[in-house]
């Protein structure tokens, strides 16, 4: 059984990483992201109220993400295991999850770090060419990142692995993979 969050900058390679590895592991990939738009596209009580605050464009509310995740969680397939990117993003998130887990009488395998230096996931935003995506922006985003989710590091400090980010796909799966192995 693999119960797996992920954590990095924006920019890390979380998104890719956890579809590789939620391949490998033969695990579900959960994305919040995927959720919202989820909800949003079926119309959903929850999906109705994330999309007025994605339309002006600020954070979905902690309770709205939390539930969106209660519900993923309780489907089948997680029975197996999965993996969490995006969520939890803060230490009430956490906490809520921690919660949701012990309801089952489960918990975190691990939370893998995905260690990225600042100037290379600013590159690599840069170079997605998106409208939206400009250095300042961007830079600002690293600096909520620190302020809001790198708290968790501390929080998970007891089954946290930090792995180096930077490389192809398939390498910085590898590295995942094989921290994954010596920590059992």
């Amino acid at each position: 059984m693999t119960r797996l969050v992920l954590v990095g900058p924006p920019g890390a390679g979380k998104g890719t990483q956890a579809v590789a590895l939620s391949q490998k592991l033969s695990v579900p990939h959960i994305s919040t992201g995927d959720l919202f738009r989820a909800h949003v596209a079926e119309r959903t009580p929850l999906g109705e109220e994330a999309k007025r605050y994605l339309d002006s464009g600020e954070l979905v509310p902690d309770t709205v993400t939390n539930e969106m995740v209660r519900e993923r969680l309780a489907e089948d397939d997680t029975k197996v295991g999965f993996l969490l990117d995006g969520f939890p993003r803060n230490t009430k998130q956490a906490e809520v999850l921690g919660h949701l887990l012990a309801e089952t009488d489960q918990k975190l395998d691990a939370v893998i770090q995905l260690e990225v230096p600042e100037d290379v996931v600013v590159g690599r935003l840069l170079s997605r060419g998106r409208d939206d995506d400009t250095e300042e922006v961007i830079r600002r985003r690293q600096q909520v990142y620190v302020s809001d989710t790198a708290p968790l590091l501390d929080y998970y400090q007891d089954i946290l692995i930090t792995v180096d980010g930077v490389g192809d796909v398939d390498e910085v799966s590898s590295r995942v993979l094989d921290a994954l192995r010596a920590r059992q």
